[in-house]
């Protein structure tokens, strides 16, 4: 239907006849003579229904006058130079003059133009119309140059694309699983897959040696802004591999998609332990875009008469940290009282402050705790000085990093720190369990089957609290966007940490015991890593929402607004696969 694309129309095609199809952007009748926007997904040319000696010119002019926003238009004509050229499109120095122009569907009016700034609602009910808009081409067509790049890469160097299950088994990996009735076998069912971990790490068995999939995942729980029920991973395993070999691979990866796809180079890739990562920025997806960091303050605060400092500081497990904000001096009473909210939502209890005007006073409702001389050292332990903003946050370690970390990020954002770069980096020595207080157990940090730093398992019983796991994640800009381990590879390790994890030998068995049976016959040492493509296609976009590259994404409350899911279903199909719905209670 058409010969070539509307955004693609230059000075090389003067003179020539060109057949275009598309949207109308923009329609103007002067009388008599009149313009249209001509837009597809390379971009928007313009078209001129003008008066001449030809015959249909009358036709072509009354059909251009009655051109509506986004009717579907099919347009032949002559290129020529334009009179008044427009440097802000690629095809701004020419235009084509219609011979004629085809109504192919008359565009009723929309519920929304692509120029407002329709709410998420309605551009999600509309989702045909949101992703018709020059900017989702543009933000769906660099994801799609991603995992063109990816793929291109992996099939270079031997890795061999294989496809895992959809329909599995429901093991416990960290989330809720979606569960699907099994309709040839009544009261069982198969789990949808929260990622191909197993089946990755039984290829690596079977002798695949170098795997990957761009997979689909899926995980029941509750939706933001970087997380979505289904979500797609670039997963990959290697055999006969340590940690070095999976990161300096992927790295080399990762470095040349961004070089294809972006054309920009990353730069150094620094490994920085998760203990480090905590400790200074209080997050192990550090942004390194700019360079606040928590300072441990405990030995200067201990001997104050502030309770609060002087029990964590001489606490087990306990932190006292301080953060100084340049120029936070600023800050009105009702901004700090904002960041001390904000810090609230990662477990802050309290947040102190201390602010230092331009003329070197210094005003904190803590000061009266110390005496003159201790309260100065501690500012000068900050580096803190006129016009500075000084907070500070107490209590258990890891809550502590969290929140004051969250305050890092948003001071950062507050002042303009973060610079226009790519700052990336490995974190690396996980901790192997945390603990988990509710269910009186530890649990995995990454997953069960990460293999921990030690080689023996009564080692490794014998310092559970403190065990560092061979884990590993890539991250960028403050997000992570890969994580991987070397995995355990002999079923006694694998049995040891099911112990650790409150899993006994009888539920091992029924919930993995395939994955048990491939570890006894010759598992190799093995390990990978998996990408999310939708955070990294995010980033490349330029967007923090993964939704905006998402073709067909949920909302925040887990529901598809152009078609409608989830959906009742009738008793009828329900029986068929014997299962009930309950009614709600009532009240």
């Amino acid at each position: 239907m058409r010969t070539h694309f509307c955004g693609l129309i230059d000075e090389s095609l003067i003179g020539r006849t060109v057949t275009l199809c598309g949207w109308a952007d923009v329609a103007r009748d002067l009388g008599g003579l009149c313009f249209i926007d001509l837009r597809d997904h390379e971009g928007i040319v313009q078209v001129v229904a003008e008066p001449g000696d030809a015959a249909g010119n009358a036709a072509v002019i009354a059909t251009a006058a009655k051109v509506g926003y986004e009717d579907c238009l099919r347009v032949t004509g002559t290129v020529r130079r334009r009179e008044s050229v427009n440097n802000k499109i690629r095809t701004g120095q020419v235009e084509v003059v219609a011979t004629a122009i085809e109504v192919l569907n008359k565009a009723e009016p929309l519920p929304f133009h692509a120029h407002e700034n329709a709410g998420e609602d309605i551009r999600l009910k509309y989702r045909y119309l949101d992703l018709r808009t020059p900017k989702m081409q543009r933000m769906m067509r660099t994801r799609i140059r991603l995992v063109q790049a990816l793929r291109r890469w992996l099939d270079a160097r031997g890795f061999q694309d294989i496809e895992t299950p959809i329909l599995t088994k429901a093991t416990p990996e960290g989330a809720r699983d979606f569960l699907v009735p099994a309709r040839m076998h009544p009261g069982e069912f198969y789990a949808l897959p929260q990622s191909p971990q197993l089946f990755k790490q039984i290829l690596m068995v079977a002798g695949f040696d170098r795997y990957y999939q761009i997979a689909r995942c899926f995980r029941d729980e509750a939706l933001r802004a970087d997380r979505q029920l289904e979500f797609t991973q670039l997963d990959m395993e290697f055999a006969w591999v340590d940690e070095k070999t999976v990161q300096d691979t992927t790295e080399a990866m990762i470095r040349e998609v961004f070089r294809e796809v972006m054309d920009v180079e990353l730069g150094e890739f620094p490994r920085m332990t998760y203990a480090e990562a905590m400790r200074r920025y209080g997050s192990d997806k550090p942004d390194l875009r700019f360079d606040l960091e928590l300072v441990d303050v405990a030995d200067l605060v201990k001997d104050s008469q502030f309770k609060v400092f002087t029990d964590w500081a001489s606490a087990d497990g306990g932190r006292v940290a301080a953060l100084r904000i340049p120029g936070g001096a600023s800050l009105s009473r009702k901004q700090i009282d904002e960041y001390a909210a904000h810090a609230a939502k990662y477990g802050s209890k309290g947040l102190a402050y201390a602010k230092i005007d331009e003329a070197g006073a210094v005003s904190s409702p803590i000061a009266k705790f110390f005496d003159e001389a201790a309260f100065a050292a501690l500012l000068q332990a900050v580096v803190a000085g006129n016009g500075d903003m000084v907070f500070f946050g107490a209590g258990v370690y890891r809550t502590v990093s969290e929140f004051m970390g969250a305050v890092r990020l948003k001071a950062g954002r507050d002042f303009g720190m973060i610079a226009d770069t790519w700052k990336p980096l490995w974190v690396t020595d996980f901790p192997m369990f945390e603990w988990d207080d509710e269910e009186n157990r530890y649990v995995a940090l990454h997953h069960p089957f990460t293999a921990p730093a030690v080689d023996d398992e009564a080692d490794l019983r014998a310092n559970a609290k403190n065990a560092v796991s061979r884990g590993y994640d890539m991250v960028l800009n403050g997000n992570e966007i890969g994580g991987g381990s070397i995995r355990i590879h002999r079923s006694s390790m694998q049995s040891a940490v099911f112990e650790l994890l409150g899993i006994g030998a009888e539920e091992a068995e029924a919930k993995f015991g395939f994955l048990l049976d491939a570890l006894r016959y010759g598992a190799p040492p093995h390990g990978g890593i998996a990408f999310g493509i939708d955070r990294i296609a995010a980033l490349m976009a330029g967007t923090e929402s993964i939704r905006d590259v998402i073709a067909f994404p949920k909302t925040t409350t887990a529901q598809c607004l152009m078609t409608g899911a989830p959906s009742p279903i009738p008793d009828r199909q329900l029986a068929e696969v014997h299962v009930a719905v309950r009614p709600k209670a009532a009240g």
